[in-house]
C-alpha cells in the first residue's frame, strides 16, 4: 500500500475526533484524522506526524492525518483503513494456504453483521476480520485502542 503525495507536520492539537491542527511548512493546518479513536497516548503536541494530500476537490481539509512518530517506538499508522487495504493487497497475493483462493470478497454480510473479508479456497469457507492496534504499552500493541 502506498500513499500519493505525503507531506511531514508537527502535531498541534485536536479539538474533535475528526480533525486536527498541524504545522506544515511553518503553517498550521486543519486537517482530517483517519481515525476517531481516542489516539490519547500518540497525538501530543510537538509529535512528529506524517499527512497525505487528498486528491478529492471539494474536501474542506487538504490533508489526512495517517502517522504519528512515538519516541522508542518509531511510526505508527494511525489510518484505519490501512489494515484492511494491506490485507486485501496481501490475499491478492494468493500467499500459503489461500493459494487455492477463488473467491475474496470484502465487507461481507454474515447474519446481521459484517465481516471484513470472505474467502473461498476450494471447499473452505473462511471469514476475517482484521485489526488495527495503535494503542501501545511497554512496547507491546492493544486492541481495542484504549485501556
Amino acid at each position: 500500500m502506498k500513499y500519493r503525495e505525503i507531506a511531514d507536520g508537527i502535531f498541534v492539537d485536536r479539538p474533535n475526533r475528526f480533525i486536527a491542527h498541524v504545522e506544515v511548512n511553518g503553517a498550521v493546518e486543519t486537517v482530517h484524522v483517519k481515525n476517531t479513536g481516542r489516539c490519547r497516548e500518540l497525538l501530543l503536541p510537538g509529535r512528529e506526524v506524517i499527512l497525505a494530500e487528498s486528491d478529492r476537490p471539494g474536501r474542506k481539509t487538504r490533508y489526512d492525518l495517517i502517522s504519528v512518530y512515538k519516541p522508542g517506538v518509531g511510526w505508527i499508522n494511525i489510518d484505519s483503513q490501512a489494515p484492511n487495504a494491506v490485507v486485501q493487497e496481501w490475499l491478492r497475493t494468493k500467499p500459503g494456504i489461500f493459494a487455492d483462493m477463488t473467491l475474496c470478497r470484502p465487507e461481507y454480510r454474515y447474519g446481521a453483521s459484517r465481516v471484513d473479508f470472505y474467502l473461498e479456497c476450494g471447499s473452505r469457507r473462511i471469514l476475517i476480520e482484521v485489526k488495527g492496534c495503535t494503542l501501545e504499552v511497554g512496547g507491546d500493541s492493544y486492541f481495542p485502542a484504549a485501556p
